[in-house]
């Protein structure tokens, strides 16, 4: 096997060459080692400028440098070489940033799948009397976290669409309650939502229930609706529609001082809505409350 010795300073300058860099040079201003510089140059990623047909020492130009330095650094990213060559490759910055955020998309998805991985682990590995046991869940397939996102956005939308059907079947109305369950319980799972996203989930769950005649449940979810709204200071539309809610289901209940009592809390709570708009529907919600 040829073994590629670096040659001195006075033998690069001997040949002609003072301009290019020896693979030497080329590794101390770049950061890459000898044995990276000669994978890149096997790979054509970097190849170097010059290869003396006789030695085969490789010279690299100083512009070639910025280049060395770029991969070096794509690589501690751990970008894959396919994608590191396409960098490379791009003949425009916006091309280049197109190549790179399609990258921190990739590396963005891959941390969510190890959160999720860390996060059944979590719940995999229980501590039993100070011993730690692998005790796997076996309930079935997961999902990557944009994936529940996906998958509660559309059952809370689905869900909606069944709310405001004007006439449901008792199969369409278990079906509804069910798309309201599990939209509420994607969103969660996912880590993506917020508080806000938690409370909208339980309203809907309350709202349900109350469209149904199903107060026990009705009154449960909407309590929780108010109780993610006070315990993290959500206010404006949230919090209105939680005594909303609550005002419902004891309607639905025939509890009507409880019914009163929030709707006059709904009532008070609507200056708070900042929008036009929200007011409006708001506004049409409490005229259909179960109030006498």
């Amino acid at each position: 096997m040829a073994i590629e010795l670096e040659p001195s300073e006075h033998t690069a300058a001997a040949g002609g060459a003072d301009d290019l860099l020896t693979i030497g040079r080329m590794s101390r201003r770049s950061g890459l080692s000898i044995k990276a510089l000669r994978h890149y140059d096997r790979l054509r990623l970097l190849p170097p400028r010059d290869v003396d047909p006789v030695t085969g020492y490789r010279r690299y130009g100083p512009e070639q440098v910025e280049q060395a330095v770029l991969i070096r650094r794509l690589r501690e990213l751990e970008m894959p070489l396919p994608r590191v060559r396409a960098v490379l490759a791009a003949t425009t910055p916006e091309e280049r940033l197109a190549e790179l955020e399609a990258y921190r998309t990739s590396v963005q998805a891959r941390a969510w799948r190890l959160q999720r991985i860390l996060h059944e682990l979590d719940h995999d590995i229980v501590r039993d009397g100070g011993k730690e046991r692998f005790m796997p869940d076996t309930v079935g397939p997961t999902f990557d976290p944009e994936e529940r996102r996906q998958i509660g956005v559309a059952l809370f939308n689905r869900t909606w669409q069944y709310l405001e059907m004007p006439e449901r079947t008792q199969e369409q109305d278990d079906y509804m309650i069910h798309m309201a369950h599990a939209s509420r319980f994607h969103w969660e799972e996912s880590g993506l939502g917020t508080a806000v996203n938690n409370a909208r989930g339980e309203w809907q769950v309350s709202r349900v229930y109350a469209v149904v005649g199903r107060s026990e449940p009705a009154i449960y979810h909407a309590r929780r609706c108010l109780e993610i709204c006070e315990a993290n200071g959500i206010g404006d539309f949230d919090i209105a529609y939680a005594y909303e809610a609550l005002a419902r289901a004891h309607g639905v209940a025939g509890d009507q001082d409880e019914a009163g009592r929030y709707a006059n809390l709904a009532a008070a709570a609507r200056d708070g809505i900042s929008e036009d708009d929200d007011r409006e529907l708001f506004d049409s919600d409490l005229a259909t409350l179960p109030v006498r």
